[in-house]
């Protein structure tokens, strides 16, 4: 018994440690599970923890930030408080300190703030402050006579101001205050309704623009004085100079002696080289005050050409140049310019060219094309005119400035030269008047070449040229200069003829011998080995009755060398293909006519010509003048005797000059003028004789009532060829047929 309790105690206790031992090992999982547990949620709260320390720092770290962002934005407020008031201060300090005054008003009008200037303008009226209405100050200003209200109401004179700033463009206004000082106003309305004014004191420009007024009133005072000085600088000069140049011109025309003749030329020429500076000051003068008139007209360019070139042809054959024109047969020859200043502008250009070239030629050419310029207004042409010589040239750096006032190339080629230094100055401000333009090309010792552009109508047109007559069909051309040669088988090729060019006369003979058939002969009178006239001799020598003419510088002295009667006509050189045309067409016999019955000749009578002149000297210049003249003369003192002979004389034309004692010659035209209309008798011609030739003389002149113009010194050329013109009819011609021929 007592073993078998022994064993089975024994067992009962393993069966108890073996429970307590499964119970410790449960209780020991449970507890490492509670540690674990309570780690994790240990590690848990720590991480809480550690994150919530962080939130606090940076909590902390944030209401610091704040703090010193605070305290920054608080400084920075005051700093802006600070400067927009010390920005404020030196506005107003600087508005302060101008002269000119400033205000703002506000939306209703009424004054917000001004300067001291501003509110100096109304001294005395303590009412206007800050705050006063724009009306009530408008009105303060119209009752205590501030303003000068320019005889106007005060109450139109307010409102007119208030109306001014309702507009919607406020324009400014100057008033005149009754201290004498002058305010410009000047408001503009700002964004926010508010209107800012701006008061200047414009008393000084005021008195400046008056000081100016008084100075262009006494330049203009001092520019009158000096036309009027021109003027009669014009008359005082012009007058001793007519007889000057023109008794000179008729002492070379009388019987002298060689010495004799070379005094009388030397006082002619040195007079009118000085006619040419004082033409050349005065023009310059008009066209520098731009009182330079175009008078545009019909006019044939080709004729005015060859007359300019037989204006200048002795001057060149005294230096024994050839002086050619050469017209683009293809190109017309009437256009709508101003022939006189035209005539002006080549004469001086051809005339340099002659003065600066000792040996050769000058070539005037012409050329063009049809411009779409004057489309609008009918068919215009560009013309190119050219002036070449082969004279001295210029150098390069003197053609920049050769178009100058009163400029000259001064080098040892030309130092012999005299002038003014204003043709080319006076020639290049013409071209540019008439829409053109100049140029020049030019090389020392090559000559020059002096261009011209010019767009101008194409006027009305004239016949055309016919053809030469059916017995006019070859001729041939005898000339020593290739130029002139060349020019002339041109015109006579578009005249439809065949043309044969020689060299020289024993050419022309030689040519003549083989072939027989030619119907004219044009030769050059001054051929170096055989001249025109002994040509002349040795066709008639050989049997040949072909007619010959003659092309020369100066017809009137070669029809009086023996031989000239040989010589079937004697023309000028240049000449217009138009005359050149009509003279070849003379020399076909034309078909016979019946003979027409003889008709009486009337019996006519001695033209009558009236020359008022109060000068004698004048007066001895203008009978020697017109001595060779078939016409009855008389002279008129002043310009009442003139009234009196033109009733009792009865004239033909009226010489008149316009600077006489008593009656000049305007109120004397003016008189006759209506003493014809009274009478209902016809026009008498009046034409001026003037020593004026400022701008403006001439209108001046022609609206008296006189109806044509010439000024002094006169030429003997000018009045016969008026004489002429105004030859009425039933008179007897005043020039013989050969004096006409030659004038």
């Amino acid at each position: 018994m007592t073993a078998t309790t022994f064993a089975e105690r024994l067992a009962r206790e393993r069966r108890l440690r073996l429970a307590a031992e499964r119970l410790l090992e449960q209780k020991s999982r449970e507890l490492f599970a509670a540690n674990a547990q309570l780690a994790i949620h240990a590690r848990s709260l720590s991480d809480q923890i550690v994150e919530q320390r962080q939130a606090v720092a940076s909590a902390l770290t944030q209401a610091e930030l704040l703090k010193g962002q605070n305290s920054r934005v608080l400084s920075d407020l005051e700093r802006a408080h600070t400067a927009a008031v010390m920005a404020e201060r030196r506005l107003w300090d600087s508005l302060e300190t101008i002269r000119d005054g400033f205000a703002i008003f506000d939306e209703g009008r009424a004054l917000a703030a001004a300067n001291r200037a501003y509110l100096g303008l109304f001294k005395g009226l303590d009412e206007v402050r800050p705050g006063i209405p724009y009306r009530r100050l408008l009105e303060l200003c119209a009752e205590a006579g501030l303003v000068d209200l320019e005889g106007g109401a005060p109450a139109d004179w307010v409102a007119a101001m208030l109306a001014r700033w309702e507009a919607e463009t406020i324009e400014p206004r100057v008033l005149r205050l009754s201290s004498g000082r002058w305010i410009k106003l000047i408001d503009r309305q700002a964004r926010g309704g508010d209107m800012v004014s701006l008061a200047l004191d414009i008393t000084e420009t005021i008195a400046r623009e008056r000081e100016l007024e008084e100075a262009r009133a006494r330049a203009e005072a001092a520019s009158r004085a000096k036309s009027a000085f021109l003027a009669n600088m014009s008359h005082e000069l012009r007058t001793p100079m007519n007889g000057v140049v023109g008794m000179a011109e008729l002492l070379c025309d009388s019987a002298l002696s060689e010495e004799q003749r070379l005094y009388a030329e030397t006082i002619k020429s040195s007079g009118e080289a000085l006619l040419v500076i004082i033409n050349n000051i005065l023009e310059y003068s008009k066209i520098e005050a731009e009182r330079v008139m175009l008078r545009p007209e019909p006019m044939d360019l080709e004729r005015l050409l060859h007359e300019v070139a037989m204006l200048l042809q002795p001057r060149a054959t005294a230096k024994g140049l050839a002086l050619a024109v050469d017209y683009d047969l293809f190109l017309p020859t009437r256009f709508v310019a101003d022939p006189g200043r035209l005539r002006q502008v080549l004469t001086n250009l051809v005339g340099n060219a002659v003065k600066f070239t000792e040996a050769g030629h000058v070539l005037i050419r012409v050329v063009g094309i049809e411009s779409a310029a004057g489309a609008a207004e009918g068919t215009a042409c560009q013309l190119h005119i050219t002036v070449e010589d082969t004279g001295i040239g210029i150098a390069p750096e003197h053609l920049e400035h050769i178009f100058g006032e009163f400029n000259q190339v001064e080098d040892q080629t030309n130092r012999k030269f005299e002038g003014t230094g204003l043709g080319l100055a006076i020639t290049r401000r013409l071209i540019a008047l008439m829409g053109g333009e100049i140029w020049v090309e030019s090389a020392p010792g090559e000559g020059s070449c002096f261009g011209v552009r010019l767009t101008l109508p194409v006027a009305e047109p004239v016949a055309e040229i016919a053809g030469a007559p059916p017995g006019l069909r070859r001729a041939i051309v005898v000339d020593d200069q290739l130029l002139n040669r060349t020019i002339l088988e041109r015109q006579l090729t578009a005249f439809g003829l065949d043309v044969t060019l020689c060299r020289s006369g024993a050419a022309a003979l030689k040519r003549l011998a083989e072939d027989p058939d030619h119907q004219v002969i044009l030769a050059n009178t001054d051929a170096p080995e055989m001249d025109g006239l002994a040509l002349a001799a040795a066709l008639r020598a050989a049997g040949h009755a072909v007619p010959l003419v003659l092309l020369c510088a100066n017809p009137a002295a070669v029809r009086a060398l023996p031989g000239a009667e040989l010589v079937a006509a004697i023309l000028p050189r240049p000449l217009p293909r138009r005359d050149l045309y009509s003279r070849l067409a003379s020399l076909c016999p034309a078909p016979p006519q019946p003979p027409a019955a003889p008709a009486q000749p009337a019996e006519r009578r001695a033209m009558r010509v009236l020359a008022a002149e109060d000068n004698r000297t004048n007066q001895l210049v203008f009978r020697k003048m017109v001595q060779d003249l078939d016409i009855e003369l008389r002279f008129a003192s002043n310009g009442r005797e003139a009234v009196e002979l033109w009733d009792s004389f009865r004239p033909d034309m009226i010489f008149m000059d316009i600077s006489m004692p008593e009656m000049d010659g305007r109120q004397a035209t003016r008189a006759i003028r209506a003493a014809e209309a009274a009478r209902g008798a016809p026009r008498t011609p009046v034409v001026a004789l003037t020593a004026h030739a400022m701008a403006g003389d001439r209108e001046e002149i022609l609206a008296a009532g006189l109806d044509h113009y010439l000024t002094k010194p006169l030429r003997k050329t000018a009045i016969v060829e008026h004489i002429r013109r105004l030859q009425p009819l039933g008179t007897r011609p005043p020039l013989a047929e050969g004096a006409e021929s030659d004038a």
